[in-house]
């Protein structure tokens, strides 16, 4: 079958490349995996790998060319779908070995056969299908899998443009993918609970084209079976009478039904890599084993699920056997003095403790421990630590909260304290920038996008609210409340966890009292919360009196701020949680 090699995304922000050289001709055949063609981006060049093996029918660019991302690059006839020529000349020589006296059967069948013939160019021509591969596309930044958690359709359904297909999870969310077209589901590449990559292909799809008619090379192999079968009929009968041929006939079907559709195929050799699925690497990992160890049973040497579970099994039982072994000696040894079997059993006692259990780090807690990783590596971190007296803030939001409720809003102390982060950010953009990797510029944010950490179902997330300059105190409260019930279900769109410019982590609201937060790189600033506590201070009279006190604990990247203007920054917002009045200054 004919398809069209789509140009996936190739970096973030890259629409279009220059066509350095082609690696492959018209007419040639290619492997999967193999590179195709070279491109160069305006970030580096670029290797193009095939997504399957066949043949390349035609290169659509020209070297120099400008090629555009999500459009053809080259078309190519698939082995999968292609009927090999080998084949095709067994049925030709089975049916050849009739004797004179067959030859009106032979006859009636070629007629048969050519009318069907003639039938599969009449759909040929009046069919406008063609399958394409639906490429996922980028999910967010810096992701580069996802795991399927749902497929929405199956395969063989028609589904309309902009449908949700699939429910995948990466490191931060649970997103739907929705397709580009609308068609049928022809195939679904992977199963729920694979891993899939982004810019590889997710599901292929059949979508309806106004287009020429199609080469007989084209034709499925369902359009073609009527003929194959009549010639498998005549051969059967003309093997029942002739014993020689029968027993040519009897071994020629025997291996056809062993390795169906040209699947008896020599495997693919490619230096440093070998042909697993994502699905099927992940189980090896778990059970550590080694891939190119594992002889692959699928076509073309492609290494399946049961080859890595068999070798798993062999492995468990292989330390089964020993354990069996060492069981055994020890129960001869019972059979000694009465002293060694007491030392017998305090060996096994003592063998019994210390067990372990390893389990795989992935999702989120992989994307948590790389992200603080990175932070604590490439920022030193400094921290300011202070006080806040929350009694007028309290007084307030206990005035408050009755006219939010009357809206079906919970008003918490968070809305006060982004609110007025973001009116100490207006006096203080140093602390609402970031520094590049290079640390050669400075990038100041207008907006302030102001995240804050959630402990969702699928661990912990830092969604953010943008624009928070621009929002009352009953707008910030409405977002969060949204955006809090998406995330603790494990649904919170991407849009929400990226582009944050400085972050609040309320330790207070599950106890903590003090922390050193650690930066959510790039952004240059964090703050800790801690819980609110009754504690006696002493007031501007000398006197011992009961304060509801909340701990302020800052994380700063000590390259573009220093503690001078950490403190100035702090002292200006907790001005406004002390006497929350101020912020009445600064309504529009």
């Amino acid at each position: 079958m004919t398809i069209e090699f789509i140009l996936p995304d190739i970096g973030e922000g890259i629409v279009e490349c220059e066509l350095l050289e082609w690696l492959v001709s018209e007419g040639e055949h290619i492997e999967e995996d193999q590179p195709v063609a070279e491109v160069m981006t305006d970030k580096a060049t670029v290797q193009i790998p095939a997504m399957h093996a066949g043949t390349v029918k035609k290169l659509y660019y020209a070297v120099g060319d400008i090629a555009k991302v999500h459009e053809p690059l080259f078309a190519m006839v698939t082995d999968d779908s292609s009927i090999s020529a080998d084949s095709v000349e067994s049925e030709d020589a089975r049916a050849n070995l009739t004797s004179t006296d067959d030859k009106p059967q032979n006859t009636a069948s070629e007629n048969s056969g050519s009318e069907n013939s003639n039938v599969g160019e009449t759909r040929a021509s009046s069919s406008t299908s063609a399958i394409e591969d639906f490429i996922l596309p980028d999910i967010g930044e810096g992701i580069v899998e996802c795991e399927i958690v749902k497929w929405n359709v199956q395969e063989g359904d028609s589904i309309e443009e902009d449908q949700a297909v699939v429910e995948v999870m990466t490191d931060k969310a649970v997103v739907e993918i929705p397709a580009k077209n609308a068609g049928t589901v022809h195939k679904l590449y992977h199963a729920q609970g694979d891993i899939a990559k982004v810019h590889t292909p997710l599901f292929a799809l059949m979508v309806e084209r106004s287009g020429t008619n199609l080469s007989g090379s084209e034709l499925s192999e369902s359009e073609l079976s009527a003929p194959e079968v009549a010639k498998e009929q005549q051969a059967n009968s003309v093997s029942s009478n002739k014993a020689s041929t029968k027993s040519k006939a009897a071994a020629r079907l025997e291996t056809e039904a062993k390795w169906k559709d040209g699947e008896f195929e020599p495997p693919i050799a490619i230096p440093g890599r070998v042909l697993a699925s994502p699905a099927v690497r992940r189980i090896a990992r778990e059970q550590d084993l080694d891939l190119s160890e594992v002889s692959g049973s699928g076509k073309k040497g492609r290494i399946l699920k049961t080859d890595v579970l068999e070798l798993a099994k062999a492995s468990q039982d292989a330390v089964s056997e020993n354990t069996r072994s060492h069981a055994s000696n020890t129960y001869e040894l019972k059979s000694g003095t009465s002293s060694q079997q007491v030392t017998s059993a305090n060996s096994n006692n003592n063998q019994a403790t210390g067990g372990t259990r390893v389990e795989k780090v992935r999702g989120i807690q992989s994307a948590m421990a790389k992200q603080m990783a990175a932070s604590v590596y490439t920022i030193p971190h400094f921290t300011v630590s202070d006080e806040v007296v929350m009694d007028n803030l309290i007084a307030l939001r206990k005035n408050l909260k009755p006219e939010f409720e009357k809206k079906n809003v919970k008003l918490s102390f968070m809305p006060f304290f982004v609110k007025a982060m973001s009116l100490a950010l207006t006096e203080f953009p140093v602390i609402n920038s970031q520094l590049n990797d290079e640390g050669s510029e400075q990038t100041y944010f207008e907006d302030h996008n102001i995240g804050f950490a959630v402990d969702s179902k699928i661990g912990l997330l830092v969604p953010n609210i943008k624009g928070v300059q621009r929002l009352s105190l009953f707008d910030i409260a409405v977002q969060m409340q949204d955006i809090i019930e998406q995330a603790r279900a494990g649904r919170v769109s991407g849009e929400h966890l990226k582009g944050g410019t400085i972050s609040i982590s309320n330790i207070g609201a599950i106890g903590g009292i003090t922390a050193t937060p650690v930066i959510n790189k790039p952004e240059a600033a964090i703050v800790a919360l801690g819980k609110t506590q009754k504690l006696p201070r002493f007031d501007d009279n000398d006197n011992v009196t009961a304060q509801n006190i909340m701990a302020v604990n800052w994380s700063g990247d000590h390259r573009i701020i220093d503690g001078a203007t950490m403190v100035r920054f702090n002292n200006l917002w907790m001005s406004y949680l002390t006497s929350p009045e101020k912020m009445l200054m600064h309504l529009k």
